[in-house]
């Protein structure tokens, strides 16, 4: 609710500046909130306050593939060493259990990790640092790149904000209830993305030893 009522100040060009900014840096894989900014733009723009959502999912979509081709070609050059230097200023994001889940799921699942990455919080800022890292070849990365900025990016813009139309009509009558329920239901889109993608990331941890001992 911060972050909306931040977001309530500013012009709508930099609304979609910001959008794209931090969606970008949390690609690059610096850890930014960028799934908070982006769902609280998209909820501002079913609520007629000058956003164009349209214009906000292709920024943040820019945003999102632009970021994670930065963080690929930063991982490229800078190799291990550059994850063991994250580790040090990010220990909470970077640690060696968190790379190293990130990377067994790029060993075992390579571009989908990519692709579907961009709806994990965590491999959304792996992604593209560690598909350098690991020498992906960059069409495979480009190609799952894009197309998971665009169904993340998009398909969250779009969900939040139809959900925000739908309460509207509550929120004339019910007032601060109906903006309440437009809150809730647009977090509620994520997530159930979200457990989701934890459930995969389970079920990959679990069967995990049994291809251990194979």
């Amino acid at each position: 609710m911060h972050v909306q009522e931040w977001l309530d100040t500013v012009p709508a060009a930099a609304v979609y500046a910001v959008v794209a900014l931090v969606i970008g840096l949390e690609s690059l894989g610096i850890p930014l909130p960028g799934e908070i900014i982006l769902v609280s733009a998209a909820l501002m723009s079913s609520q007629h306050s000058g956003i164009n959502p349209v214009v906000l999912g292709a920024c943040a979509t820019a945003g999102a593939v632009i970021g994670d081709s930065i963080g690929y070609a930063i991982g490229r050059k800078g190799g291990r060493p550059l994850l063991a230097w994250l580790g040090n200023k990010f220990p909470k994001h970077f640690s060696d259990g968190h790379v190293a889940t990130a990377e067994r799921s790029f060993e075992k699942w390579g571009m989908w990790a990519v692709f579907f990455g961009r709806f994990i919080a965590l491999l959304r800022i792996f992604a593209g640092p560690l598909a350098g890292v690991l020498h992906m070849p960059y069409w495979k990365f480009l190609i799952a790149n894009v197309l998971g900025g665009i169904c993340w990016a998009g398909g969250t813009t779009a969900a939040v904000y139809y959900v925000g139309v739908v309460a509207e009509g509550w929120l004339k009558k019910f007032s601060y209830v109906g903006l309440a329920a437009a809150v809730v239901l647009g977090l509620a889109t994520m997530l159930i993305i979200k457990r989701k993608a934890k459930k995969a990331q389970a079920s990959e941890r679990e069967a995990e030893p049994v291809g251990a001992g194979d």
